[in-house]
C-alpha cells in the first residue's frame, strides 16, 4: 500500500506541475507586436521631428497622430488577418465535414493508416479509429488535427487580435509622449522612457519564451535606440535642406 500511495502521489504532482503555457491564442503575438511597434514607431517619428524643428508642439502633435494613425492601422490589419486565416481554416474544416460523409470507410482506413505509421499495430490502429470515429464532431477534430494541424476548438478570435494590437500600440506609442504632456520641452526624457519601456518590454516577453529577461530586453532597447537614432539624424538633415 504505501509503494501504491508514493506512486499515486508522484502522479498526482506531475499532473499538478506539469503544465503548458498557451502558445495557441491570438492575443499574444499582436500584444507583444502591437506594444513594440507602438514604442519603437512612435519614438522614432517624434525623434524625426525633433531632428527637423525644436517646436515641441510640432512634436506632441506628430507623436499624437502617429499613436492614433498606428493603433488603427494595427487593429485593422490584425482584425483582416486573423479573420482571413480563421476564414481558410474553416472552409478547410468544411471539406474535410464533407468528405467525413461521403467516404466514412476511406477516412477511417486513412486515419487507421496515420496510426500505423507511428508505430501502432494495424489491428489495434483500425479499432483505435473505428472507434474515435463513432462520433462525427470527434471524428473531425481527430482529422484536423492529424491531417491539417489544427485545433477546431482553439482558432484565434479576430475581435481579440484586433483589441489587443489597439490597446498594446496606444499604450506603447504613449510612454514617450508622456514627457511631453507632462511638460517637457527637450527630446530626451522621451528618449530616455521609451527606451526603458522597450527594455521592460523585452523582459517581460522573455517570461514566455526561452530567452533570459536581460537579453531580450537588451535586443529591444538595442533596435529601438538605432530606429530612434537613425530617424532623429534623418530629420536633421532633412530640416536643415529644407531650411
Amino acid at each position: 500500500m504505501a509503494v501504491l500511495d508514493t506512486v499515486a502521489a508522484t502522479h498526482i504532482a506531475h499532473r499538478d506541475n506539469h503544465t503548458h503555457r498557451d502558445v495557441n491564442g491570438g492575443w499574444l503575438r499582436p500584444a507583444v507586436f502591437g506594444a513594440m511597434d507602438g514604442l519603437v514607431s512612435n519614438v522614432s517619428l517624434m525623434s524625426g521631428v525633433a531632428g527637423g524643428t525644436a517646436s515641441s508642439s510640432a512634436i506632441v502633435i506628430a507623436g499624437l497622430a502617429g499613436l492614433a494613425a498606428g493603433a488603427f492601422s494595427m487593429a485593422a490589419g490584425e482584425y483582416t488577418s486573423v479573420a482571413s486565416q480563421r476564414e481558410l481554416v474553416l472552409a478547410e474544416l468544411d471539406i474535410e465535414r464533407r468528405e467525413l460523409r461521403k467516404h466514412p470507410v476511406d477516412e477511417l482506413e486513412e486515419l487507421a493508416a496515420l496510426y500505423e505509421s507511428r508505430g501502432v499495430e494495424p489491428e489495434l490502429a483500425r479499432e483505435v479509429a473505428r472507434q474515435l470515429s463513432r462520433d462525427p464532431e470527434q471524428a473531425l477534430e481527430i482529422h484536423a488535427r492529424e491531417e491539417l494541424g489544427i485545433d477546431p476548438s482553439d482558432l484565434p478570435s479576430p475581435m481579440v487580435a484586433a483589441a489587443s494590437s489597439f490597446g498594446s500600440f496606444a499604450l506603447g506609442a504613449l510612454l514617450p509622449l508622456l514627457p511631453y504632456l507632462l511638460g517637457a520641452t527637450q527630446l530626451w526624457p522621451a528618449i530616455l522612457l521609451a527606451l526603458l519601456g522597450l527594455f521592460g518590454c523585452g523582459a517581460v516577453v522573455a517570461r514566455v519564451t526561452a530567452r533570459s529577461w536581460w537579453f531580450s530586453g537588451l535586443r529591444q532597447l538595442v533596435l529601438g535606440g538605432a530606429a530612434a537614432g537613425v530617424t532623429y539624424l534623418l530629420g536633421l538633415a532633412f530640416g536643415t535642406a529644407v531650411g
